[in-house]
């Protein structure tokens, strides 16, 4: 186990040495990349790039330090003009602290490295929907005007995902690019895939295509398949070597896509990210996709994060930006890209499993996971079993090989055998076990551990199986009770129909976010082993024997479930284009399902009811996104209004805003976190303090009526055990489409409930007219 209380004591010494030490730095110290932001240009937008660019050389030239006579320039390596301004240049310390004191500049911070973080999904989703029908292919082919711009590691252009068959020409309001490299023409773009660009990133050394450098391609995998589970067109016969077959597509295959290459396998530069929202915004994208993220131990303010400063200007200008909401869960206070102005993903499970039993020489069968692609039951034997502890090298301790530590194992013991290893060290991954097992001669590997279960390991055509505790117990009575041990791992097989699910997946990142005020994550959507596009890989740990580089590849994470929502959100968007961001997240939103396919609630990966912290305001359903009923629109000043909430001082929240602030100042009293839950009009609710005995935190709420012209809605409530909860009107009448009404939420500990328990407890209120349900979930943090 992590010492929790001594990694706490280091971060929190970490941010505390490091301004120190870099203060101390004297001007001729090394330069380092660094961010510089400078909020919303005053006129509203800039019409001459080169202009900006040479007022930024300006003051750049401006900080160096007088009496260095000949020395260079900081380098300007990014300009920022389109949704925002500011730059990206290689700055000592002292130069990045001259430029924080200036007048134009907003915030200056390191530019970060940032993390790079389908068959049956689309399918899946439509069936939880309710709504089964040919509907939702027929309006997602249809969404040809929609743009989704996804930026991750770039684009393998040759994917069947990415074939322009039968669309229409490129929308004429479309501004963006098809940049060429060695390796990627101006040819390599379609009507699908309508733009490329790059930003300089290198690719890793171990790539199958290291010319890429200075191209969009993809030499990762990773931003392939985000791209076309976002919007990737329809593919027959699509699968991973016989497993999840089916008719592959994106959310919106209709749509466009356009693919801005920020990241490679080592990461991705946040300077690099920030232009790409930046041109993005500029090129004309209506949804943006980003499955990156810091870690969430190191999550800063709002103002020095690029997603967060790329996602508020591009929301201003009416695009709306997708992000995961990482990848480091299932523990609290874990999800990252949390701004209110970002729509963020929570990752689950669709009903499907890939299964890879161990049959025992007893002839027992023990059910495991796994996707291998083995031949090895193909033999008709068996191989001898045996368990690590039993195999550990000379001076190996016993706890090291019983977890496949590398160098652990005693290969003459292991050789030409099948052995058990467990997880009770969570620093050896399972890939780290799986190549120590093969680099020791093994046959096949059988992992008792019951964490990531619910992940299946990609082993390729190695023979692998993930059993959990109480089946592990019966291996190892088994290898004791018997002389010879012997098993043999089945290949995997496909399981449709698996139930529960959805189950939230135990890797996704869960709230709190790092501004209470606010529920996230917001949605969640399938993460767990998605099919979608990949590049041919060259990597034999990935291709079976005989068989040549699969086009597709299953692959989970929170970057998985963003497209998803990102392809929902393009088709909301082409069934409806003159709703803004918050309009159409707020349709995904209030019409998720939290329901599983046995009827009952969903659960969390630990087996418990899944909360708003853990799944946001639940499954995303994009079928019902389409008719809302309400909808809960966020104003541009709801967002200059939380920053001041937040604690930053009027005049940087009128800086940021730039043109967008005219006539706006900062609430009297501010900042208040315990106010900032009312200042954004938010389609979910988060009370962050509510005290026993104290005043009832009251929260308001505004309603755009987009379903029937005449409707009235009637207020239901799942109030939490020991909170009262009480809504004023409880009813909204509309005499006519695109009415507002609003309303208040009250939130009290209840009489004689002094005893409820302290921490955070969830509810919702959902308004219904009969034909429409519009959820809105809460969490409220008794104190």
């Amino acid at each position: 186990m992590v010492n929790t209380g001594r990694f706490v004591i280091l971060v929190l010494a970490y941010r505390f040495l490091v301004p120190i030490l870099s203060a101390a730095e004297p001007d001729h110290a090394a330069r380092e990349s660094y961010v510089v932001y400078m909020g919303s240009p005053s006129s509203g937008g800039v019409s001459d790039p080169e202009a900006v660019r040479a007022g930024h050389l300006e003051m750049l030239s401006s900080v160096v330090a007088s009496g260095e006579q000949g020395r260079a320039a900081p380098a300007l390596t990014q300009s920022y003009h389109h949704a925002f301004e500011g730059f990206a240049a290689a700055l000592t310390s002292s130069e990045a602290a001259a430029l924080a004191g200036h007048e134009r500049v907003v915030s200056v911070f390191k530019d970060r490295a940032l993390q790079l973080h389908t068959t049956r999904s689309w399918d899946f989703l439509e069936v939880q929907s309710g709504l089964r029908s040919g509907r939702l292919g027929r309006r997602a082919r249809a969404s040809g005007d929609v743009i989704v711009g996804v930026i991750d590691t770039g684009v393998w252009p040759e994917s069947p995902s990415f074939d322009d068959a039968g669309m229409p020409a490129v929308p004429p309001r479309w501004r963006g690019v098809c940049m060429e490299g060695p390796d990627f023409n101006k040819t390599s773009c379609n009507k699908k895939l309508i733009g490329a660009r790059y930003y300089g990133v290198q690719p890793d050394s171990s790539s199958p295509a290291a010319s890429s450098a200075g191209s969009p391609r993809d030499t990762v995998g990773h931003g392939t398949h985000t791209a076309s589970t976002a919007g990737g067109a329809v593919v027959s016969g699509a699968g991973y070597y016989g497993l999840a077959g089916g008719d592959a597509r994106g959310g919106a295959p209709g749509s466009r896509v356009a693919v801005y290459r920020a990241c490679s396998m080592g990461g991705c530069a946040s300077s690099a990210v920030l232009k790409a929202v930046d041109d993005a915004v500029g090129d004309g994208v209506d949804v943006v996709s980003i499955s990156i993220g810091m870690g969430s131990a190191f999550q800063s303010d709002f103002l020095a994060d690029p997603i967060a400063l790329g996602a508020l200007h591009a929301h201003a200008r009416g695009v709306l930006v997708v992000c995961s909401g990482g990848n480091d869960g299932p523990g609290p206070y874990t999800v990252v890209n949390s701004a209110p102005w970002i729509l963020t993903v929570a990752a689950s499970s669709i009903d499907r499993s890939f299964q890879s039993d161990v049959v025992l020489g007893n002839g027992d069968v023990v059910k495991g996971v796994a996707i291998n692609l083995s031949n090895q039951s193909l033999s008709g034997g068996k191989y001898p079993l045996v368990f690590g502890a039993q195999a550990a090298a000379r001076y190996a301790p016993v706890a090291e090989a019983s977890n496949c530590y590398p160098g652990s194992l005693d290969a003459e013991k292991v050789r030409g055998k099948i052995v058990v290893c467990v997880g009770t060290d969570p620093m050896v991954s399972r890939r780290v076990k799986k190549l120590v097992a093969e680099g020791s001669g093994a046959r096949g590997l059988v992992l008792v551990d019951d964490a990531e279960k619910d992940v299946p390991f990609v082993a390729g055509g190695f023979a692998f199986s993930q059993v959990g505790i109480d089946a592990g117990a019966q291996i190892l009575e088994y290898i004791n009770a018997t002389k010879n041990p012997t098993a043999v791992i089945l290949p995997t097989e496909d399981v449709r129909d698996f139930k529960p699910a959805p189950v939230v997946a135990s890797f996704s990142a869960r709230g709190p976010g790092m501004a209470e005020s606010v529920l996230k994550p917001d949605l969640m959507a399938p993460g767990v082993s998605i099919l979608a596009a990949t590049i041919p890989s060259a990597d034999t740990e990935d291709v079976p024997p005989g068989k040549k580089p699969s086009a597709y590849a299953i692959k989970s994470g929170t970057s998985m479930a963003c497209p998803h929502v990102a392809g929902a959100a393009a088709f909301v968007k082409s069934a409806h284009p003159g709703w803004t961001p918050s309009m159409i997240r707020s349709a995904l939103m209030t019409t998720a399902t939290t329901t599983n396919n046995l009827g009952k609630p969903v659960a969390s990966s630990n087996g418990a009811a899944a909360n708003g912290h853990d799944m946001g305001a639940g499954e995303v359903s994009p079928l019902r996104a389409l008719s809302p009923g309400l909808v809960f629109d966020t104003t541009a000043h709801d967002y200059l209004r939380f920053l001041c909430y937040y604690g930053y001082k009027e005049q940087v929240v009128r800086k940021v805003a730039g043109g967008d602030a005219a006539g706006f100042s900062c609430p009297a009293g501010a900042p208040s976190p315990d106010l900032a839950a009312a200042a954004v009009n938010y389609p979910s609710i988060s009370v962050p303090r509510l005290q026993r005995g104290g005043k009832p935190a009251t929260v308001t709420r505004t309603a755009i009526n987009v379903g029937a012209t005449n409707a009235t809605y009637a207020a239901a409530v799942e109030a939490p055990p020991g909170v009262k909860v009480s809504v004023k009107p409880d009813r909204l009448v509309f005499n006519k489409r695109w009415t507002t009404a609003r309303y208040e939420v009250s939130f009290e500990v209840a009489d004689g409930a002094a005893g409820v328990s302290k921490g955070y407890a969830h509810g919702a209120v959902t308004w219904s007219d009969g034909a429409h349900s519009v959820r809105t979930p809460f969490a409220v943090n008794v104190v």
